[in-house]
């Protein structure tokens, strides 16, 4: 679904990411693990368009699109999730959700509001709450499910845990989860080992802009100098 390979990208002449190369499969969680600065949201920046990479290439579902500006690569069937949020804090929920309506796409869940609000319960009991007036795991959530009416085929999370309770932690993990059962393909950037344990099928741990590790989280878990190396604080 996603092949990412010996991509170089830049903040103006710094350069943030060297060679990084990944993949994930067509209904599989992948967790790109490190700590602060490592190069984890530029990696998805790189792969949205949001950044240009200046070598190496981005393929999703067999189609180049690297560098390709983001609202072509929106359409072909990625959704982004930025650590920032970014919901219209005066728009009501449900009129959230509404603004990220998209039609149907081949091969993708299709998302409804009544669909994703029984997915996000906390939501549905907000709908005509504004945005602003959210805790921030509901503003976490209501993100996420924005994304959703896009109807993606492969979804980016970055940070997803970041800042919100440790109950709601949870909750997303199970919706996680829900959604690689309806086939959805998750890339998300994490520091929480716990979270991403909880949902992860694979990890890709990035150090320096540069990939340490790339396997089975199992095989992660299984190496403690890894973690020690790259991923403790």
């Amino acid at each position: 679904m996603l092949e990412v390979r010996g991509i170089d990208s830049f903040y103006g002449a710094a350069k943030i990411l060297r060679g990084v190369s990944l993949s994930a499969r067509a209904g599989e969680v992948v967790a790109l693990l490190g700590r602060n600065g490592a190069g984890k949201t530029t990696t998805m920046k790189s792969i949205m368009g949001l950044v240009r990479p200046r070598a190496g290439t981005v393929r999703y579902d067999g189609r180049d699109i690297t560098g390709q500006p983001p609202h072509l690569v929106c359409r072909a069937g990625l959704g982004y999730v930025p650590e920032e949020r970014r919901i219209f804090k005066t728009l009501t929920v449900q009129e959230n959700l509404t603004v990220g309506e998209r039609p149907a796409r081949d091969g993708a869940p299709f998302w409804t509001v009544e669909r994703l609000f029984a997915l996000f319960p906390n939501l549905a009991e907000r709908r005509r709450n504004p945005g602003g007036a959210l805790s921030g795991g509901e503003q976490q959530m209501l993100t996420i499910a924005r994304t959703l009416m896009g109807n993606p085929s492969l979804v980016l999370l970055d940070e997803p845990s970041e800042g919100i309770a440790p109950v709601i932690v949870e909750q997303m993990a199970r919706v996680i989860l829900q959604l690689k059962g309806e086939g959805l393909t998750v890339l998300l950037s994490e520091q929480n080992l716990h979270f991403a344990r909880l949902v992860a099928d694979r990890a890709c741990v990035l150090e320096k802009g540069e990939v340490k590790f790339e396997g089975a989280f199992a095989d992660l878990e299984a190496d403690p100098e890894i973690g020690a190396r790259y991923l403790a604080v």
